[in-house]
């Protein structure tokens, strides 16, 4: 049994290895989660006009009394957006009142999995109650003209006379698996400092999760 054992020790520890390396690796085919082309901190970001689960189209040029938005690319499936589920919620429901409302974009292509197909963002946005609009970005044009390339990601723009200019680009905080052991507010942060007229402090931060499935060329 001894012999057993010391022999399947080494087949376990060359799995973990090859799990670790091509979690790297995933994690290093894009630029700190951002793909190498898309928006930069200080761009003027183009309006779009995406469907949402009510069946609505929206754009940001639609709601006047915003200041900017908190855009976050997210989707039902992955487990990164499912941990921040209620982190995203809770941002809305502190910084909508103030003209910093959610909105939430699901860039990925459903054929890759039925979970983020449009129907069950319906049912999603349903069944948690979402106060922020969920929009599919069916041809996934705005999620390239971001240069988003995980979810969920998060762009902060803030509205200088008819124009929304980037301001962050990142993650939401430091701690996916644990809200309670969280330390920096990145998106807090960032829109804190805008509304009190203040510089973003730490405007671009690495972004983690699951990479957006694109369709096919």
């Amino acid at each position: 049994m001894k012999k057993l054992t010391q022999k399947i020790k080494p087949i376990y520890t060359l799995g973990f290895l090859l799990i670790g390396l091509s979690f790297l690796f995933a994690f290093k085919s894009d630029k700190n989660g951002v793909a190498d082309k898309g928006y930069a901190i200080g761009d003027v970001v183009a309006d779009f006009k995406l469907k949402s689960t009510s069946g609505k189209y929206v754009s940001m040029a639609d709601n006047r009394l915003a200041k900017g938005y908190i855009i976050v690319f997210m989707c039902n499936h992955c487990p990164f957006s499912k941990a921040y589920e209620s982190r995203i919620m809770a941002l809305d429901r502190k910084f909508a009142y103030l003209g910093y409302p959610v909105l939430a974009i699901n860039p990925n292509d459903p054929n890759a999995y039925e979970e983020d197909s449009f129907e069950n963002m319906q049912a999603i946005a349903k069944a948690k109650g979402y106060s922020f609009s969920y929009l599919q970005d069916e041809s996934q044009a705005t999620a390239r003209a971001f240069g988003a390339s995980r979810t969920p990601s998060v762009y902060v723009v803030k509205k200088e006379g008819d124009k929304f200019i980037l301001q962050y680009i990142g993650g939401i905080d430091d701690n996916t698996q644990d809200p309670n052991s969280v330390t920096k507010r990145y998106v807090e942060d960032a829109v804190s400092n805008l509304l009190a007229g203040k510089p973003v402090v730490g405007n671009f931060t690495k972004t983690v999760g699951c990479a957006i499935k694109w369709k096919d060329a």
